[in-house]
């Protein structure tokens, strides 16, 4: 079959459906004939599968999805109608019944209001759920509906259900559109879209909105928000069913979007979970998620600047909003609740005011105050701001200012921990020695400077390291720094609070030859983790917090030697060293739950014999059909584009529970997420004695390229 004929067919009215085995069959020859170029198409992004396609398949096929709603309207009797466009992201109009486009398109709709003296949707179409817990009517779609094609690629939909008689027309409603175009007929990857439009059945302007968490927000740890196999997308579609309406039938727990996230996220911190009540949705179990933050930094999803609703947490709490996560008090018999019994929501304000006077009142921001936030903290600011005697064989003399929050210098003393590390060359990490005397720390060495800094009046200091650069070395190396302090917020109060908190971590960078300073490559940024972990107050005790100052320890060489003979399970202390190089580390971690159906584990030996199995890590990012897991979008965490410099790194990575050890430089960055045996075969086959080929296939250019392998949609 021609291309010619193909669109012959398409004029004729063939359907797309009948003619999928031979489509496929021109879009194989299309792939032969003008193979995988790379092309860029403007419409699509770097984590679309058509960027990597031939441009002829992608105009062939025309992939994605775009859902516009153009109009609502409610007439007199109730009748709602949508008027909606379908279209790829180019804007080029689409078949529904995937007659004279590629994939029949299957669209559902929502219609719901909120009531004037209510703050949440009601739903006009419920349907029947019945479980363990009994007999529930839930929110749903609208079926038997009446849907008219106006043109190509536009639609209108006269819902089934109508509104109430006497219903409000003042009232705020919202009609969704949601939809899944298939393109299995054609080999690839199903598209989803969908949409919301808000509108006032008198025609007034929509004043009123439900907007207290923003799609942007969950999308910073959830890559794209998309639920029920992917077609449903975004909060403002959430909020409409996610309503008080909602119960689970199977558990009787509500699924009211503003208690459910919030217990959803609590997870394993919940209460009634540590008292050991799972927390279960049908017959998912919630109870092990752990939130990659402080949960008492409710703006981490109460983002004011993203959502226009957003400070609804501080100015008006409810029981049911606040007992979602505090969910062993009992506001009706006021166990747990030092204000006593409240038979409603109209008293919660007068004491949970936005804000107190001091950190960990009653206030909402003061009761969820994380103490190492607090603002009466006198705070502590290393800066390096030099670096003397930095010659190879010369022992570095570096020059820091310690100063407080407010400016004011600070002595060393006030200080539990000030220690200065040194490394290089920045080229790659791991396998400089520093002297024979330096025997846990490989490939750099860590000095205190709390008695052998001296200081002046302005808080100016300087620190002599002991050690020196090795003779002979050449290029950039780098030093930096950890500080902690103790303080006592409320002393003599009974709110009095010790908190142990971390300086931001500085480095400095600084030539051993002469030659001109070059930083280590910058793969990872701090502000990337931080979309996730917001702040990093639990790692090593608050010591470490940077990822420049992270890839100094966590090198090529180094693994956790020194923890794992105290490891506190026996069987551990018998199993060889586990590798802790950044890149191997940062991938096995967040690859974590994906790990043991590659036949895997990671486990590290932490501080005090600690044993830290990562594969209980579920990554939060979701995949197109809304799984969780999703590790594809690199970018998540990468800077930009830097996924695709191969080789990531030059040293071999010590990896001693590997099937490879040491593991080249790519190998050993690839290896946490393709972490089977089969693709450890891979890697093996594809290195040889003049180093690995990976670039041969997987370079930003080539074929297979790391974009490539990696789209998502």
């Amino acid at each position: 079959m021609t291309i010619k004929n193909v669109l012959k067919q398409i004029k004729e009215g063939r359907s797309f459906a009948r003619m999928a085995s031979q489509a496929v069959r021109v879009v194989l020859v299309l792939a032969i004939a003008f193979s995988l170029t790379g092309a860029k198409r403007s419409t699509y992004g770097p984590h679309d599968k058509a960027m990597y396609t031939s441009p002829v398949i992608v105009d062939f096929l025309r992939p994605g999805l775009v859902v516009t709603i153009n109009s609502a309207t409610m007439a007199s009797d109730g009748t709602i109608t949508t008027v909606y466009t379908l279209t790829d992201p180019a804007g080029l109009m689409l078949d529904a019944a995937g007659v004279y486009t590629p994939g029949p398109i299957t669209v559902r709709y929502i219609a719901a209001y909120i009531p004037n003296n209510a703050e949440q949707y009601v739903n006009y179409n419920t349907s029947t759920s019945t479980g363990a817990a009994g007999t529930f009517q839930n929110p749903t779609s609208d079926t038997g509906g009446v849907v008219t094609q106006l043109s190509t690629g536009q639609y209108q939909y006269v819902f089934h259900t109508k509104a109430p008689a006497g219903y409000d027309p003042t009232a705020t409603n919202t009609v969704a559109v949601y939809a899944t175009r298939n393109m299995s007929a054609f080999g690839i990857t199903n598209n989803y879209a969908s949409a919301t439009f808000n509108f006032v059945p008198n025609g007034s302007k929509v004043t009123k909105i439900r907007d207290v968490v923003a799609t942007a927000s969950c999308n910073s740890c959830h890559d794209q928000l998309s639920f029920h196999g992917g077609s449903r997308r975004g909060v403002s579609l959430c909020v409409m069913c996610h309503t008080p309406q909602m119960t689970d039938a199977t558990t009787g727990n509500p699924v009211d979007f503003k208690v459910y996230i919030h217990k959803l996220h609590m997870g394993s911190s919940l209460p009634s979970v540590v008292a050991g009540t799972p927390y279960k949705i049908g017959t998912t179990d919630f109870s092990k998620i752990v939130f990659p933050s402080d949960t008492r930094r409710c703006t981490t999803c109460h983002d004011a600047a993203k959502a226009t609703q957003a400070n609804n947490y501080l100015t008006n709490p409810t029981a049911a909003a606040c007992g979602s996560c505090h969910d062993d008090v009992n506001l009706a018999t006021g166990k747990n609740h030092p204000g006593g019994p409240q038979p409603d929501d109209s008293l919660c304000s007068q004491c949970h005011i936005p804000q107190g006077e001091i950190p960990f009142d009653a206030s909402i921001m003061g009761a969820h105050t994380v103490p190492a936030d607090s603002t009466l903290l006198d705070g502590v600011a290393v800066k390096l701001v030099s670096v003397a005697n930095n010659m190879a064989g010369q022992q570095p003399m570096v020059t820091f200012t310690l100063l407080d929050t407010a400016g004011k210098a600070i002595p060393p003393s006030v200080l539990s921990t000030l220690t200065f590390t040194m490394a290089g060359p920045t080229t790659d990490y791991g396998y400089t020695s520093f002297g024979t005397d330096v025997t846990t720390t490989p490939g750099y060495v860590s000095e205190s400077g709390l008695k052998a800094s001296t200081c002046g009046g302005d808080g100016t200091c300087t620190f002599n390291f002991s050690h020196a650069v090795p003779a002979k070395s050449t290029g950039t190396y780098v030093i930096g720094v950890e500080a902690r302090r103790t303080e006592t917020l409320l002393p003599n109060t009974t709110s009095s609070t010790a908190v142990t908190y971390g300086a931001k971590n500085q480095v400095i960078y600084f030539s051993v030859d002469g030659s001109t300073v070059a930083p280590r490559r910058a793969v990872v940024a701090t502000a990337n983790c931080q979309r996730c972990h917001t702040q990093f107050e639990t790692i090593h005790g608050s010591l470490r917090n940077q990822t420049e100052y992270c890839v100094i320890c966590h090198n090529p060489s180094n693994t956790d030697f020194t923890q794992r003979p105290s490891a506190t399970v026996a069987a551990q202390r018998a199993l060889p060293n586990q590798g802790i190089n950044f890149n191997l580390l940062v991938h096995s971690i967040h690859t974590g739950a994906n790990l043991p159906a590659l036949g895997a584990n990671y486990t590290v030996i932490g501080y005090g014999g600690s044993v830290n199995d990562f594969t209980d890590v579920l990554y939060p990012a979701m995949s197109a059909t809304g799984g969780l897991g999703d590790t594809r979008n690199c970018e998540m965490c990468h800077n930009s584009g830097t996924e695709q410099n191969l080789p990531l790194g030059l040293n071999p990575v010590t990896t001693p529970q590997g099937y490879i050890n040491p593991a080249p430089a790519i190998t050993a960055a690839c290896t946490g997420c393709h972490a089977s045996k089969p693709m450890a075969s891979h890697f093996l086959a594809n290195t040889d004695s003049l180093g690995e080929s990976c670039t041969v296939c997987h370079s930003a250019t080539a074929q297979y390229s790391i974009g490539s392998a990696h789209a998502q949609y």
